[in-house]
């Protein structure tokens, strides 16, 4: 055994023994991490076309607010609706990024979210900033008011 290396063997077996998990295998643990998976599951979700899984990262509630562009939208089937009508079809869509995102944790059950979202399109790139209220629900962390806005081109 190295001298200068006594303990590397001892904290590989160690970690071995553990399960330590790393990478995409490794499940959240705090609320920021929960957090931050919805977010991340949402981007899958549209950039594969899918805004009914994109949707899933909203409460499904009457309570769900969306506002944007000087509309507020309330309920989580209105808010689809709205979705479905602004962004109908692959082309719409486009492919989504978010960015700079950060999170405070304002409560065991509450979150605050603020970032930049941006579009990839063929003719085009909006883009703008979100803050969402996330909460933990029976269904996990969800949002439950969305303020997006789009920064002028």
């Amino acid at each position: 055994m190295n001298p200068r290396r006594p303990l590397a063997p001892l904290l590989g077996a160690l970690l071995l023994a553990t399960g330590c998990q790393h990478g995409k295998d490794a499940r959240p643990t705090t609320p920021e991490g929960h957090v931050r998976a919805v977010l991340e599951q949402q981007v899958a979700d549209w950039n594969s076309g899918s805004i009914d899984g994109f949707m899933r990262g909203y409460a499904r509630a009457d309570g769900t607010r969306f506002a944007s562009g000087g509309e507020v939208t309330r309920g989580w089937r209105t808010v689809f609706d709205r979705y479905v009508k602004r962004y109908g079809d692959r082309a719409a869509m486009g492919r989504l990024a978010f960015s700079d995102v950060e999170v405070t944790e304002l409560s065991p059950t509450s979150a605050l979210v603020f970032g930049h979202w941006r579009l990839e399109r063929e003719k085009d790139r909006p883009e703008g900033l979100f803050t969402l209220l996330f909460l933990l629900t029976p269904e996990g962390w969800r949002i439950v008011h969305d303020h997006t806005s789009s920064a002028t081109p």
